[in-house]
């Protein structure tokens, strides 16, 4: 793992492969680069160059307390940042749920840094809902039960990982953070916008692969199918379920790789693609 500084805060990474072809992936919303390293691995064995991130307030990068740190917007200002520190000119960005509107604020505030988008789990407007009653708890119990989830994260970290499974890993590494960072994470970006308006998202030209699922009140399959339609050089890929990239995930990451090679290959814009179902 490596870092550099950004705004006097100190952000992890991780370099998978080498070469020229070069994919960001972010992790979802109070998890780790951990998430992504076995897609970052996965498209390593591809030959493109992977690179996983834990934005600020996440994993092993710093974890201030003041929530005005805290935005999409300032996350995607945090990978241009990578871009720069790592001399990259362009790159494919990824990620999930928090990553994905990362990315579409990157596609925002500098387009001619991204060669393609992978977008799993947007959160847009059909999100407002089950955003707000999964999220406002939590931000409660880590504000006002602090002392309860610290001594909870205490036992966690006695849990032996050898031989756990990815997703058994990620749910210990989100139990044992301080949950007072994570708090500030929340409410700073409750304060913020939490993706760009539709009239600036209908502007964006990048490539963008979609990814969504059904049956998760969060991460709703109509914000995938919303954003795919408004995005004029989209493709809309269908997952089984939320869990199947982490679990099964050899025909999302073959997708994947193949859009990312892809991406810096001429292509001609294209409407969005009907989903392709789960096998």
């Amino acid at each position: 793992m490596a870092y550099f500084t950004h705004e006097g805060q100190r952000l992890a990474y991780t370099v998978h492969g080498t070469g020229n072809r070069v994919c960001v992936l972010l992790p979802g919303l109070l998890t780790n680069q951990r998430m992504q390293a076995p897609l970052a691995a996965a498209l390593a064995d591809c030959g493109i160059k992977a690179i996983t991130m834990d934005p600020l307030g996440h994993g092993e990068s710093d974890r201030p307390d003041e929530m005005w740190r805290y935005s999409m917007r300032a996350y995607a200002q945090e990978v241009i940042a990578l871009l720069d520190h790592l001399e990259v000119a362009k790159a494919v960005v990824g990620g999930a749920s928090l990553g994905a509107n990362t990315k579409l604020e990157v596609a925002v505030a500098a387009p001619q840094r991204l060669k393609g988008m992978i977008i799993e789990m947007p959160v847009l407007e059909a999100a407002l809902l089950g955003c707000s009653i999964a999220f406002t708890p939590l931000m409660c119990a880590q504000t006002f039960g602090a002392p309860a989830m610290r001594a909870a994260g205490k036992v966690a970290s006695l849990i032996p990982r050898k031989g756990m499974p990815l997703l058994g890993e990620i749910a210990l590494d989100w139990i044992q953070q301080d949950p007072t960072p994570g708090s500030a994470v929340l409410r700073g970006l409750f304060f913020d916008r939490v993706a760009p308006p539709r009239k600036e998202r209908s502007e964006i030209k990048t490539p963008a692969l979609i990814i969504g699922h059904q049956r998760d009140p969060v991460h709703p399959f109509s914000d995938a199918g919303l954003l795919a339609g408004e995005l004029v050089n989209s493709q809309l890929l269908e997952a089984s379920s939320v869990l199947e990239l982490r679990s099964r995930p050899q025909r999302l990451t073959g997708e994947i790789a193949e859009f990312v090679n892809g991406c810096w290959k001429p292509r001609r814009a294209q409407r969005s693609q009907p989903p392709v179902s789960p096998l």
